[in-house]
């Protein structure tokens, strides 16, 4: 941050995505949820979604609870700030395996992972740095001027 304007916070609610021209800290826990965090490069403009569900199943509406429409919401409010695809660049988070029986339909953060991979690949968004897996949460701090993640691992923090 060059000190011409304060740095405001912002929450991020499971289920929820942010982007905003104007510096932020935006903070979220994460479990077997994903965060995909975007930034622009040229224009330091960031955004950053929370989501616990890889697909929509086209039943009720198509919020970003799911990732098929959490990152692609995300990429269009990127876009409507004026970035192009070309100088955006994607940060993973989460995905971690928070019960013991990871097998199948109950491996979310799994399927939550690799979705954010898939998606951002047919973007041709490069994915510059993740942490997914494992068997503990995250927090996460995105600073959206600068792209930079702070992330604690830890079960209940």
């Amino acid at each position: 941050m060059d000190g011409s304007q304060p740095e405001l916070k912002h929450y991020l609610y499971p289920g929820a995505l942010f982007a905003d021209p104007r510096p932020h800290a935006v903070t979220t826990v994460l479990g077997s949820c994903v965060a995909v965090c975007l930034w622009d490069k040229r224009r330091r403009i960031g955004g950053i979604n929370h989501y616990l569900l890889p697909l929509w199943n086209g039943e009720g509406l198509p919020t970003p609870r799911y990732g098929n429409v959490a990152i692609d919401a995300l990429v269009d409010r990127m876009l409507a700030l004026g970035c192009a695809k070309c100088d955006l660049q994607a940060k993973i988070f989460g995905g971690a395996t928070m019960w013991d029986s990871s097998h199948g339909l109950i491996a979310v953060g799994e399927r939550n992972g690799e979705l954010a991979q898939s998606l951002l690949a047919g973007h041709g968004i490069p994915i510059v740095a993740s942490s997914l897996g494992g068997r503990e949460g995250r927090k996460l701090v995105f600073q959206t001027d600068s792209g930079t993640v702070l992330q604690r691992l830890g079960r209940g923090r």
